[in-house]
């Protein structure tokens, strides 16, 4: 059964259209993460599951119950926002508190529910401090803290990590994981961090443009994204993306040709796109693609030279030992088979068959 189910949902802003007809359920227990660029329509999306924004067309289902027309608190979701949102005023116990004071519910339970929380979240010790006494994590703790004690039928996080610095990023990624295995609580996650997507979700769902591009299991729409915004949107460095012709067996391009993998349905068209992940890719003085190096990152163990070649940039990564400097002339070869094929309007035709 979904937790949450959308269907046909649509939403415009001053005759500007955000979402276009989303389809999407959120199975009970899961955690989902919606990821896209900026102005994809998924914080849009996330505030209309929470009441905050109405839908123009379609409904929305929490539960197995349609709430397209229940305001936010009869919901029965909590979301956590990117700025907090605590009240200075308050201690951290009162900040968790305050929400079932609002809906009256008993002493007794309200000290229950927020111990329970606090002891959760690490936050016992932190109860009477005000959030200006709390490091970033931990007023994110108890933004947290203030979903928990609701006992909610479904989490909503927007973005909220992204005013964390990168360390505690790492470190509350994996208090989420956590959190989410012992609550067993359905999530829904929005970012546009992409490691964000990739190391919490069960699932993810990835929007460009208002449209839902591609849902499922973050290793699936790694290896075998739908189409070319997908495959480039997920991964770092992206993908390379090569123009290419099918001729006579091979698929050419600007200063490179491959085998035409025997998988390649006949009727793909002769406007091709052929998609090579850096990491498949490595430095090799026989390789197919040569380029001189426009740049260099480099991460201790290995690294990723950045090339300028006849077919565009292209991105390829060097081991240890691997000597390259700038304006250096390289060539780069993959290893086995590496080719993700896309016709020319981006729709994916075949992925590596290692990974089929």
């Amino acid at each position: 059964m979904s937790d949450v189910s959308l269907k046909g949902v649509r939403k415009s802003f001053d005759g500007n259209p955000v979402i276009k007809g989303v389809d999407l359920d959120v199975s009970k227990g899961e955690f989902l993460v919606m990821v896209g660029p900026s102005g994809c329509g998924k914080t849009t999306l996330l505030r209309l599951i929470a009441g905050l924004e109405t839908a123009d067309e379609g409904s929305i289902e929490i539960g197995g119950r349609v709430v397209s027309d229940v305001p936010p608190r009869d919901r029965d979701v909590a979301m956590v926002f990117q700025s907090y949102a605590l009240y200075p005023h308050m201690s951290v116990r009162e900040n968790l508190a305050f929400g079932l004071k609002l809906r009256k519910f008993p002493e007794a339970e309200i000290s229950g529910r927020v111990a329970e929380a606090a002891g959760l979240l690490e936050l016992t010790s932190l109860l009477d401090r005000r959030p200006k006494a709390l490091s970033g994590g931990q007023r994110q703790r108890v933004a947290m803290g203030r979903a928990i004690v609701r006992h909610p039928q479904v989490f909503l996080f927007d973005e909220p990590l992204s005013n964390l610095d990168t360390a505690l990023r790492v470190q509350m990624r994996g208090e989420l994981s956590r959190l989410h295995r012992r609550l067993g609580a359905t999530m829904v996650y929005v970012t546009h961090d992409q490691v964000e997507a990739m190391t919490l979700a069960n699932r993810v769902a990835v929007f460009n443009q208002g449209v839902l591009q591609q849902a499922g299991p973050p290793l699936e729409l790694y290896h075998r994204p739908a189409n070319r915004f997908v495959a480039g949107f997920l991964g770092s460095p992206a993908m390379n993306f090569l123009a290419a012709r099918r001729e006579s067996g091979r698929l050419v391009g600007k200063g490179f040709s491959f085998c035409v993998p025997q998988d390649l349905p006949e009727d793909s068209g002769a406007e091709l796109q052929i998609g090579i992940r850096p990491q498949e890719l490595r430095i090799d003085a026989q390789g197919v693609l040569s380029g001189e190096v426009e740049a260099i990152e480099r991460l201790g163990f290995d690294g990723y030279v950045f090339l300028s070649t006849e077919a565009g940039g292209v991105a390829a990564r060097f081991g240890k030992g691997v000597e390259v400097a700038v304006g250096d002339k390289v060539a780069v070869s993959s290893a086995g088979d590496a080719l993700h094929v896309f016709t020319a309007d981006g729709r994916a035709l075949r992925h590596p068959a290692s990974l089929a």
